[in-house]
Formats: structure tokens, sequence, C-alpha cells
């Protein structure tokens, strides 16, 4: 039976998401990748609990998750059976809904008959009475944003979720959705939005000061762009790599002279401050307070502990920055 590190709150540190009482992990588990059913399971649960001794309380699904779909909840249920669901009140355990699922016109979008069906098989995979945090995967432009938010709102006062949250929302569809909410008294806390040295997006289009300014907290997925932000492929390709193993995310023409050129130069920066290169990417990320948890994922432990080690030093020089900027601009 699995039983947790006492130290594992000792070094991790919590962030209030928005104007909620909810306190995410600077550091969360996603189960995007390497959770499905052509994963070791020893693997995965090694990897769940590797996370939850160091601090890492939230963990981030999807209802497809896979492969298969399905799968990633499916394993973690499993896991949460065989001894990590003992700590389920020190667990926020989060999934969501809005891509493909099933057949037909009601398995993806964001009608209330899919938001609902859907939570109801996450439960049901997982071995849950709740989640912690349901979101809606993706802007649906087929169906009345009113529709979504009052189904997200319903599955809150049904008891089965405690929050809601969106996931790809740009600024404009955000603060439309974000009005509903506050109009019904939704707790509404976070939106999830990809987020890198690479990728700037959520600067660009205001998201991310818009959600810093309305009480509203911010996860990022893709941290790292698929591994690009880490030694890795800094002198090859290497053949156990997502890059050789799982094209469908990260193609090998990524992987050009001016990216390794900004790679290699981030390297250096990050080994004169004593980090990994991934270790300062994620540190970058939380730079400035206005993101409340990087989301990270792994292959295995291992990662997880390098990763979480980038909480021993999160400042920042006004002169790394400027090189940053620099290197990546």
């Amino acid at each position: 039976m699995y039983i947790a590190d006492e130290k594992r709150y000792e070094t991790m540190k919590y962030n209030r998401c928005g104007k909620s009482g909810l306190r995410l992990p600077a550091v969360s588990l996603g189960l995007w990748h390497n959770f499905g059913s052509n994963a070791s399971f020893d693997n995965m649960q090694a990897m769940c609990c590797t996370a939850f001794d160091n601090g890492i309380t939230h963990f981030d699904l999807a209802n497809n998750y896979g492969p298969v779909y399905g799968a990633a909840e499916e394993n973690f249920g499993r896991i949460l059976a065989k001894g990590l669901g003992i700590y389920r009140d020190e667990l926020v355990i989060a999934t969501k809904a809005g891509y493909d699922m099933w057949p037909g016109p009601y398995g993806d979008g964001g009608s209330r008959k899919y938001l609902v069906a859907s939570l109801d098989q996450s439960l049901k995979r997982m071995g849950l009475d709740y989640v912690d945090i349901y979101y809606h995967h993706r802007p649906d432009k087929n169906t009345p944003i009113e529709e979504t938010a009052t189904a997200l709102d319903a599955i809150v006062r049904s008891g089965k979720a405690l929050y809601v949250g969106i996931s790809n929302y740009n600024k404009e569809d955000t603060n439309t959705i974000a009005r509903l909410f506050q109009q019904m008294g939704t707790p509404f806390i976070i939106n999830q939005r990809k987020y890198s040295l690479f990728d700037r997006t959520i600067e660009k289009d205001g998201l991310k000061d818009y959600a810093a300014s309305n009480g509203i907290g911010v996860i990022t997925f893709c941290p790292l762009a698929q591994g690009l932000l880490t030694d890795k492929y800094i002198e090859g390709i290497p053949e156990d790599s997502r890059m050789r193993t799982d094209s469908r995310f990260l193609k090998e023409d990524a992987r050009n002279a001016d990216v390794i050129h900004k790679i290699k130069a981030l390297n250096e920066l990050a080994e004169e401050r004593g980090q990994s290169l991934a270790q300062m990417a994620l540190a970058w990320i939380l730079r400035d307070g206005d993101i409340t948890s990087v989301l990270i994922g792994a292959s295995k432990p291992s990662q997880i502990i390098d990763n979480v080690g980038m909480l021993s030093k999160q400042k920042f020089s006004e002169d790394e920055l400027q090189k940053i900027e620099q290197i990546c601009g």
C-alpha cells in the first residue's frame, strides 16, 4: 500500500487560484501523454506517487486522453484505488470535455447534453463522486455560449464538480463567459492555455494581463514546447524521444537551425543560473506571479523530480530576462 512522504509539503509552493480560496501547486501534473492503454501501469503509478510525494497535489486529465479515449482516466482511477485515493481530500483532480469523444452529434462541443454525459462517464472511469475542477476544453462556435455556461453552472450545483474552468479560450471569449458566470454566481476560477518561451500567444492576445486583472487563475500547458525546451534535442533526436515515437504532436522539422540556435543559447544561460534548461523554462513562466500553476508532462518519475527542482531558483535578474528576450526574439 502506498504511503505518502511525510515531507511532501515542505518545498512546494501553492498559489491562490484567481479570487477563489483554492490554492494550486506551482507545478501540476498533466496526464495528456504516457497514461494511455499503451503505457506501463507501474510507471504511471510511480509518476503519480512521485508527484504527490513532492507536493504536486493537482492532477489534470480530460475525457479523451489516451490512447484510447478514456484510458488516462481509467488508469488514474486504478492508481487512486491502489493507494493514492486515500489522500483524496489532499488532491485537486480536474478533467475536461470539449473535443471528440464518442461517435455521433453529441460526442463533442459545448452542449449541455455532451458536458453532462461526459462528466458522468469520467467520474465512473475514475471511481469518483466529484471532480474538483471541470473544464470546457475548447470554445464551440456551434453552441450558444450561454448554454455552455449554464450547463457548467448546473454541474457545480449538482455536486459533481466544485469549480469550473475553461481551456483554450481567448481573451474575448473568456470575458464573455466570465460575465455569465458572474451573473449566475458560478465558481469559475481558471483558464488553461498554452504558454512557453517559444509560444507567447497569451501575451499577444491579452489573456495573461486580463486574467491577472480580473481575478482569474491561469494554468499553462506545453511549458517545455513538447520537450524542445530541454537539453534532449540539442545534439540530435534520441530514438526514445517524442519526436521519434509520437510525431503527431512534435514533428522532426520543429528542430530546425533557428530553434537549435535558441535552445543552445538558452541552455548556456540556464547553466549559468545553475539550472537545467527545463527548470529555467518552467521558472520563467512563473516569474511575475500572473500564472497560477505550470502543467508538466512526464515519461518517468525522475523528470518530475527535476522539474520540481526549479522551485529552488525562480527569480530572474533584469539582465537575465533581457537575455532571454534577445534569444527568443
